[in-house]
């Protein structure tokens, strides 16, 4: 569920001296992760780009479909699950601007609300450093996420029919498709887009906004920490398939212990 990890010794595609000119990348919307985790799996992996990519490989290019800094702020999301964007480092807008072929001022805008979620710090004529945090803010993080998402949870296990339930197995699937090809960046987004519709059946947009902006959060990497492993990636995902199968036959008990155990025991 978290993935606050970066990849170790990794040379960020975005970091100065890559090749200016290189297309926009940006992530499809989190509605169609499904999709695009089958793709990823029909690929076996060859995508590669969302972690898999070898030092110095140019990411993948991806689907985009809002403006320019939406697709600036998107590419700059991935980039910051998958560990391309290394914590303690600072990156200047005119070359992120070079790097992604557009001028510096949509990466300066986009970077600027990455500064307003607290993912990166404005550093004064020089550009932006990502933020660098400890496991203890991750816990931090899952607590919150805890008190608010648990209880709702199995509130929702008492009352949703099964068949609604049914209807978000293929949000389960694309997590554990996009776990299988090691895909951090579809994974943190079908993570999200899992339990935001866990969530919304319950009828509180207020609560789904904020859980799922802590779930953000908690996908950005930690100092110095190894790659999240795609073992951990598949681990987590079948917790999910788990929990729909227990909510589908509403076993309240197996329900319960699942999304504890969910919450408390993931690290990935």
């Amino acid at each position: 569920m978290e993935q606050g990890s970066a990849r170790e010794g990794a040379r960020p595609p975005y970091a100065p001296g890559a090749p200016a000119g290189t297309p926009v990348t940006g992530r499809v919307p989190e509605q169609l992760c499904v999709g695009r985790s089958q793709d990823a799996e029909r690929a076996g992996g060859v995508r590669g780009a969302r972690g898999e990519h070898t030092r110095g490989e140019p990411p993948a290019p991806r689907v985009v479909r809002h403006s320019v800094r939406g697709q600036i702020l998107e590419a700059l999301r991935a980039a910051l699950v998958d560990g391309e964007l290394i914590p303690g480092q600072v990156y200047s807008a005119p070359v992120l601007g070079a790097r992604f072929g557009v001028s510096a001022t949509p990466v300066r805008e986009a970077m600027q609300q990455l500064a307003t979620e607290g993912a990166v710090e404005v550093v004064p004529n020089r550009g932006f450093r990502v933020s660098e945090r400890g496991p203890r803010e991750l816990a931090e993080l899952a607590e919150v996420r805890a008190l608010i998402e648990v209880p709702m949870m199995l509130r929702l296990a008492r009352t949703v029919p099964a068949e609604r339930w049914a209807a978000l197995r293929p949000l389960a699937d694309a997590t554990v498709a996009a776990a299988a090809v090691g895909d951090r960046a579809s994974y943190a987004e079908c993570d999200r887009a899992f339990h935001r519709a866990v969530l919304t059946l319950g009828g509180n947009e207020q609560l789904v906004a904020i859980a799922d902006e802590l779930h953000r959060r908690s996908q950005w990497p930690l100092v110095a920490n190894p790659a999240t492993r795609r073992a951990d990636l598949l681990a987590d995902a079948a917790e999910h398939t788990a929990l729909l199968d227990a909510l589908i036959a509403q076993d309240l008990a197996v329900v319960q212990a699942l999304v504890r155990e969910h919450f408390t025991g993931a690290d990935v």
